[in-house]
């Protein structure tokens, strides 16, 4: 197993929303299987909206870490990505000055805008202070993916701000 997770050594995660496991990928090499993730508390949706429970699907870039999280140790994804809010905007789930902000903070590197009709603060976490039973029992995320501290602190060793995150 590798030490670092860096954005040029191929490494790659893949969320299975139906099988609910989380794999860590080396181009087609399987390096790691987490089991039993769990996903939002109401499925997944290709049109995620603020405070609809649902996790994201698509592929996302992890954004930033953040090592003091309440969920012990977060990954953030940057979401909303632009084929996320190109698809909103045809959709008119969000508005035109919107789509700007969004395409403004990818041309410049930075974070999506968190605070828009598509919600923010996605990305892959651990369960804190939560309660293991009920993570293993339910979906139990406001849109996130959470395993337990233990996998977040396995998976810790191959994620960095720039590895790929495709869920499906």
């Amino acid at each position: 197993m590798h030490n670092s997770a860096r954005a040029d050594n191929n490494v790659w995660i893949d969320v299975d929303t139906t099988e609910h496991t989380l794999s860590v990928m080396q181009g087609d090499t399987v390096q790691a299987v987490f089991k039993n993730v769990a996903i939002g508390r109401f499925g997944t949706t290709w049109s995620k909206m603020t405070k609809d429970d649902k996790t994201p699907l698509g592929r996302f870039k992890i954004g930033w870490v953040n090592e003091k999280s309440r969920y012990y140790r977060f990954f953030g994804l940057n979401y909303p990505n632009l084929d996320t809010a190109k698809r909103a905007l045809e959709e008119n789930r969000i508005d035109e000055d919107t789509w700007l902000s969004i395409l403004e903070a990818k041309s410049m590197g930075k974070t999506p805008p968190q605070n828009t009709p598509l919600g923010g603060h996605i990305g892959i976490h651990g369960i804190g202070r939560g309660d293991r039973e009920i993570h293993h029992q339910y979906n139990w995320t406001n849109g996130c993916i959470a395993l337990t501290n233990e996998q977040i602190d396995q998976l810790g060793k191959w994620i960095r701000p720039g590895v790929w995150v495709n869920i499906r």
